[in-house]
C-alpha cells in the first residue's frame, strides 16, 4: 500500500527537507559521475588510487546487531543500577563529555507525526567506548496500527578508532532501564532508611522499572495514582516484586501517603502541589520533563526544596529547573547539588525532614 500511494505520500513539506532532498540529489549525481569517470581511468595509477580510497573508506567491519530479544532478554533494572551509579561518579568529578541532547519535533500533518526524537550521547574519560542513543517518543498515532508510541537504538562505537562496534535495537527498553537505575541512586543517596512509602504518579514502562529499582535499594510498600492504567500496574508489581500496593484516587492522597514520590507522566502540566506533601519530610523522583515544553514540579515547591540535579547544565534547559528560573524564584546557585557530588559525599543528601 506504501509503494500504490508513494506519488501521493513522497513530499517536501518543510525548508530544510527540501534543502538535503536537493543536497542528496547533488550528492548522488556526483557520486554517479565520479563512478563513470572511475570506469574510464585508463591509468593504473590512478585506478589503484581510486582503489585505494575505496578500501580505506571499507575498512570498519560492520557493527553487529542485538535485536530486541536480545536484549531483554539478557538486561535487567538490576544491571544497569551498578553502571549508572558509577556514571554519575565520574560525571561529578568532570571526567565525562555529555553535550546538550538533541530534540526533534515531529508536528503533526496528514504525512507526519505527532512525535519527538531525542539524541544524547557522552562519553567516560578513559574508557574505550562511547555511546549515542537516539529515542522516539510520543508517536501516539501508532497505538492505532498496533505499534508501541516509541522507539530507539544505542550505537556504542569505538573510543580508539570511531568506528561503530554495536547497535541495540532497544526501543525505549534500555532507556527504561537507565531511568529505572537513576531513580534507585537518587532514592538511595537523597532519603532515609525509614522513608519506604513509595508513591507513583503515573504508571506506564517507567514507573514499573522505578519500581522495579526502588525495591532494590529497600522494602517498600507501592501507592500508586494514573489516569489509566493504576490498578494493573499495581496488580503487575505487587505480584513480580512481592510487595503490597495500594491504588488510590488521586494524586492529592498519594502524596499525603508517601515518604517517596516517582513522578513519570508525559509532563504536559504539573501533578502535585506544595500543601499536598508529607511534612515528615519527602523525596520527589521527577523524570518527566525531558524537554522544554514540559513541566511536573510546580516552582514553588523547587524553590521550597534541596533541589538535586542530575545535570544542572542539562536541567535549567530542558528539565524542572528551567521553570522554577523562569519563574523567577530560583537561580543556579539555588541548586544543592548534583547527584553524582551526593553519590561521591562531597555534598550532604536527606539531613532531616526536607523536601528533596
Amino acid at each position: 500500500s506504501h509503494r500504490h500511494h508513494a506519488k501521493e505520500e513522497v513530499q517536501i513539506a518543510h525548508p530544510i527537507a527540501h534543502i538535503f532532498h536537493i543536497m542528496f540529489k547533488s550528492i548522488a549525481a556526483q557520486a554517479i559521475r565520479k563512478s563513470a569517470r572511475a570506469a574510464s581511468l585508463s591509468s593504473s595509477g590512478l585506478q589503484q588510487q581510486v582503489a585505494t580510497r575505496a578500501f580505506a573508506t571499507a575498512g570498519f567491519p560492520p557493527p553487529r546487531l542485538f535485536d530486541y530479544e536480545t536484549v531483554t532478554s539478557n538486561l535487567t533494572v538490576a544491571d544497569a543500577i551498578e553502571s549508572v551509579e558509577a556514571a554519575f561518579k565520574a560525571l561529578a568529578k568532570g571526567k565525562v563529555d555529555v553535550p546538550m541532547p538533541m530534540h526533534i519535533g515531529i508536528e503533526e500533518s496528514s504525512v507526519a507525526g505527532p512525535g519527538d526524537c531525542h539524541i544524547k550521547g557522552g562519553y567516560v574519560s578513559a574508557t574505550p567506548t562511547f555511546t549515542v542513543k537516539l529515542a522516539c517518543v510520543s508517536f501516539y498515532k501508532n497505538v492505532e496500527k498496533g505499534l508501541p508510541p516509541g522507539s530507539g537504538i544505542f550505537i556504542v562505537v569505538n573510543a580508539v578508532t570511531g568506528a561503530p562496534l554495536g547497535v541495540f535495537q532497544e526501543n525505549r527498553f534500555m532507556t527504561d532501564l537507565r531511568t529505572g537505575a537513576a531513580g534507585a541512586v537518587a532514592m538511595k543517596y537523597c532519603s532515609s532508611p525509614e522513608q519506604d512509602v513509595v508513591g507513583f504518579i503515573g504508571c506506564g514502562a517507567i514507573a514499573k522499572n522505578m519500581a522495579r529499582a526502588a525495591a532494590t535499594v529497600r522494602p517498600i510498600k507501592g501507592v500508586a495514582y494514573a489516569i489509566d492504567g493504576a490498578e494493573e500496574f499495581a496488580a503487575e508489581m505487587s505480584a513480580e516484586l512481592g510487595v503490597p500496593f495500594e491504588v488510590v484516587s488521586s494524586a492529592e492522597e498519594l502524596c499525603g501517603k508517601s515518604d517517596i514520590i516517582y513522578t513519570q507522566t508525559p509532563g504536559a502540566s504539573t501533578v502535585l502541589e506544595k500543601d499536598w506533601l508529607n511534612p515528615k519530610g519527602v523525596t520527589i523522583i521527577a523524570s518527566g520533563s525531558d524537554q522544554p515544553t514540559k513541566c511536573e514540579i510546580p516552582p514553588d515547591v523547587l524553590a521550597a526544596s534541596k533541589y538535586i540535579s542530575d545535570l544542572t547544565k542539562q536541567t535549567s534547559k530542558v528539565g524542572e529547573l528551567r521553570s522554577a528560573l523562569k519563574a523567577g524564584v530560583m537561580t543556579e546557585a539555588d541548586v544543592h547539588a548534583e547527584l553524582g557530588e551526593v553519590v561521591n559525599g562531597d555534598k550532604v543528601g536527606r539531613e532531616g525532614n526536607e523536601i528533596i
